[in-house]
């Protein structure tokens, strides 16, 4: 009885020992899932915290934002500037035809002078230029001539040989279309920045392009832009003159020169891009007017597709 007794004491202490394990896990589980919870609500509280800011505003280091102070107000300061684009003066601006800048004798000798160059860079341009006339090519509608006695066969049409064994074979073939109406319109940058080797590339791409390109009857004109004078010229003195007024716009005396005109061919105007070699042409370079003036010599075109390239290192140069 006695050993009976003892483990009858040592099941309930044991079961004892169980049910206050079982309690303490209970316990520690309740707490864990108390943790949780206030763990979920601190981070939507901050979530909410968050919200409180305008979507528009951005959180910033505040020492960050005390040395870039300046930036910041100049950042807006631009948006306050009026967008409008002024021209003081267009009395002393010249569209001119290249023929005119030189005598006959110096413009062979800058065309002798730009073929000698021609020599080292013809099979890249070359390759360049073979490269686009193929892209331009690739871009014609195919149209095609059906129920034609000889040709591809037309797999279309082979349902009705299915359907009717005793009916002929339908062949087509791929119509000969002329090339889709284009003009090219080349703009060069004729800045002081382009000088030596990038505006003899300028005028070799020019030059071989245009004899490229007039193999599929696209016509090719080619526009230079640059200044008459340095710092402003005639156009700054006549600001100078008239007391200076504040916001005046561009001073400068624009000079828009016609090396190719799109109806004239290759052969016909080829002496002429060897004056973007000339001592002394190429100066400032308002690009904006530039392009606006090419383009608008462009949508006079009746050729259905217009392109407009623009060769130019990206430098804008305006001392005025």
């Amino acid at each position: 009885f006695d050993t009976q007794n003892e483990n009858e004491e040592n099941e309930s202490k044991k079961n004892e020992n169980n049910e206050n394990y079982n309690n303490e896990q209970n316990q520690s589980e309740e707490e864990q899932e108390k943790n949780k919870q206030d763990e979920n609500q601190n981070r939507i509280d901050a979530y909410n915290d968050l919200n409180e800011y305008s979507m528009n505003e951005q959180l910033v280091d505040t020492d960050s934002e005390k040395q870039s102070s300046k930036n910041v107000i100049q950042k807006m300061n631009i948006n306050t500037i009026d967008k409008n684009y002024n021209i003081f003066t267009n009395q002393f601006d010249e569209i001119v035809k290249a023929e005119t800048l030189e005598s006959v004798e110096e413009i062979a000798k800058l065309r002798s002078n730009l073929d000698q160059q021609l020599v080292s860079f013809q099979d890249l341009i070359t390759k360049l230029a073979n490269k686009l006339q193929r892209q331009l090519l690739a871009k014609q509608n195919r149209s095609w001539e059906f129920d034609l006695e000889e040709g591809l066969l037309d797999s279309s049409k082979l349902t009705r040989i299915v359907m009717n064994p005793y009916h002929s074979l339908s062949f087509k073939k791929e119509k000969d279309l002329d090339f889709k109406d284009t003009v090219v319109t080349l703009l060069i940058d004729n800045s002081g920045s382009m000088r030596g080797r990038p505006i003899t590339i300028a005028a070799l791409c020019a030059d071989i392009l245009s004899r490229t390109l007039e193999r599929c009857s696209v016509k090719v004109e080619i526009l230079g832009f640059t200044t008459k004078n340095w710092k402003g010229g005639k156009s700054r003195e006549y600001w100078n003159n008239n007391n200076k007024p504040k916001n005046p716009g561009r001073l400068n005396d624009l000079m828009h020169i016609i090396y190719k005109n799109a109806d004239t061919q290759w052969r016909q105007s080829k002496k002429n891009l060897g004056l973007m070699l000339k001592e002394g042409l190429l100066k400032e370079n308002i690009d904006g007017e530039a392009i606006s003036w090419a383009f608008s010599r462009l949508k006079k075109r009746e050729e259905e597709r217009k392109i407009l390239m623009v060769i130019s290192d990206g430098a804008p140069v305006d001392d005025s």
